[in-house]
């Protein structure tokens, strides 16, 4: 009789044990709410978020004077120095003058990188490392059907247009143009720091005054 009773209860702690370990490793956790009242309410803990998705990514074809030509894949919402540096980066002969490294690209895009004193158009499809925009022609070859910039009403956009004039350049010529007057002619360029025959020679047809 005895050896019954005791054999009942230690099932009955064991099914108590069972339960208590079922119902911790079921049950999600909860965090207590102090309800008006002063009474505890016992809510689910909000679900985990899913994992983020992984950034897309485009594909963007590089050449000209960079260390390794070709289709390099990037992250969306990369820009040209990121497409540049999928590249191995400039060479020694780049020309950086006009180059927009801050130019988000986009998929399927091809930028160019032109040597130092180079004037031959990037190849057909090829957008330039300046990038796409007001004054460029199809391709992004500049000067394709472009109207002449005025130098004396041009504003730093405009400017930017031009070959081989970039942001601190275009910022430039604003500011000879604010401390000096307005230009009298475009050889007037000449004066203003970093512009040389080379400069000039791409421009020809491009500005006006």
């Amino acid at each position: 009789m005895r050896l019954g009773v005791g054999a009942a209860v230690v099932l009955l702690v064991l099914a108590l044990v069972a339960a208590v370990l079922v119902s911790a490793f079921a049950s999600p956790p909860t965090t207590q709410v102090v309800v008006p009242g002063g009474q505890v309410a016992a809510t689910a803990a909000p679900p985990s978020p899913s994992a983020a998705p992984a950034p897309a990514t485009i594909f963007v074809h590089v050449l000209g004077a960079v260390r390794r030509s070709g289709l390099f894949e990037v992250a969306a919402g990369a820009r040209v120095m990121d497409a540049v540096a999928a590249a191995g980066g400039l060479t020694s002969t780049a020309d950086q003058t006009g180059i927009n490294l801050a130019r988000l690209v986009s998929d399927g895009e091809q930028v160019y990188v032109p040597e130092v004193g180079e004037t031959r158009a990037p190849p057909p499809g090829a957008s330039g490392l300046g990038g796409a925009g007001p004054g460029r022609g199809p391709g992004g070859v500049p000067g394709a059907g472009a109207a002449a910039v005025n130098l004396n009403t041009a504003t730093l956009a405009d400017l930017e247009t031009l070959p081989r004039i970039g942001p601190a350049m275009a910022q430039r010529i604003i500011d000879y143009r604010d401390a000096n007057g307005p230009f009298t002619s475009v050889d007037d360029l000449r004066n203003i720091t970093g512009i040389g025959d080379k400069t000039l020679e791409a421009l020809a047809g491009r500005v006006t005054v």
